[in-house]
């Protein structure tokens, strides 16, 4: 359990980083098709459905990757 806090603690940092200096890297998120995006003059709501689940695809094939 420690090496995995301390990797995704690391992940998380890179991460960070990245956005840090390259903003535009994840413009895309929130912006798919099925991406729900409602917006009026008081308040903004997104629900990025389409973008979580190809999040959650990617992740999934990276750690089943690292299983074997």
């Amino acid at each position: 359990m420690p090496k995995w806090l301390i990797v995704l603690g690391c992940v998380l940092v890179l991460i960070g980083v990245l956005l840090h200096f390259f903003p535009n890297l994840f413009s895309w998120f929130g912006r798919l098709p099925g991406d729900i995006r409602i917006e009026s003059e008081r308040s903004r709501v997104y629900f990025p459905i389409v973008s979580m689940i190809i999040i959650s695809v990617v992740l999934s094939l990276i750690l089943s990757l690292f299983r074997r």
